[in-house]
């Protein structure tokens, strides 16, 4: 179920794992993951976040695995390259000045972790990113990593200030902070969720939608609820919310992408190759996310058939 006239980053995108196998980037299974996830009609593709293990990444493996994605996408799906954060205000914005964009079609920028900076810092920061940009922004608000939080005043204000900011992908967990922002930022401005289990609330607060982990491996039952959502159809939302809602607890019980890497090994469609300082699942939460994937797909199926 595809809506008409969504916006660009609306909807639902993925937050793209990166496959490994043998301790390089596997390009067969990460094939197969954005087949995946493009039949199953989610709405624009995020390589290279924090779900994509960019943080391991060097350069090289980063520019060679989003030229896989913008190759295997074809043109079919919107692109948000997330390898866009950091600290170093001057050297992202030479980073963002100087890159290739072709194929791309905006850019994700966490704020700046381990620095801990207050909002006037956060606001130039992101400030200097803009004039550097030659695509859209999607501000990326993680409190959870980067140890501090864009208060949705200022959020407004970048909005307010550049049209470079697309959005923002609003992963505080906070709603009224979301609603806040929803309530104030300029026409244009999208809001969609980065916590998968706050995306139906998000959205049906005003919200476009949500950038997705679980979406990895159940693209057409996330996208489909966040599709009702958008209907305001939130009976059927909440039925299609509820379908896959106690996997989320063992999606992230041993912290992300470990937990949707291990979905992904069970449907077959890649392996849950980590790179430190991340681990493999242990053995009994892997079965314990096993059970629950398998009640999921008997409840729709009818059969035992993951």
């Amino acid at each position: 179920m595809q809506l008409l006239n969504k916006p660009l980053f609306g909807g639902t995108g993925v937050a793209l794992i990166t496959p490994f196998k043998d301790g390089v980037i596997d390009f067969d299974a990460y094939g197969r993951v954005i087949e995946h996830v493009i039949q199953g009609e989610v709405d624009f593709l995020v390589p290279l976040g924090s779900t994509g293990e960019s943080a391991t990444l060097n350069e090289d493996e980063q520019r060679r695995a989003l030229d896989f994605v913008i190759e295997k996408n074809n043109g079919r799906k919107a692109i948000v390259a997330g390898n866009f954060g950091g600290k170093n205000t001057r050297e992202l914005s030479k980073k963002i000045a100087n890159y290739n964009f072709d194929g791309i079609d905006g850019i994700l920028s966490s704020s700046p972790e381990y620095s801990k900076p207050n909002q006037e810092g956060i606001y130039q920061h992101y400030m200097q990113l803009a004039e550097s940009s030659s695509v859209p922004i999607i501000i990326y608000n993680v409190p959870s990593r980067t140890k501090s939080n864009i208060e949705w005043h200022t959020t407004v204000r970048l909005a307010e200030a550049s049209k470079t900011f697309a959005g923002i992908k609003e992963a505080s967990g906070d709603l009224i902070q979301a609603t806040r922002i929803i309530k104030n930022r300029p026409e244009g401005f999208i809001v969609t969720s980065g916590d998968d289990e706050v995306a139906l609330p998000m959205v049906a607060v005003g919200g476009e939608g949500v950038i997705s982990v679980i979406a990895n491996a159940f693209p057409r039952e996330f996208s489909g609820m966040i599709n009702f959502a958008l209907q305001e159809d939130y009976v059927s939302a909440r039925n299609w919310n509820y379908k896959t809602y106690d996997l989320h607890k063992w999606l992230y019980i041993e912290g992300n992408p470990v937990g949707i890497k291990s979905a992904l090994q069970i449907l077959g469609i890649s392996g849950n190759d980590v790179r430190l300082p991340l681990c493999q699942m242990s053995d009994a939460n892997y079965k314990r996310l096993e059970e629950v994937m398998l009640s999921i797909r008997t409840k729709q199926n009818g059969t035992a058939t993951i």
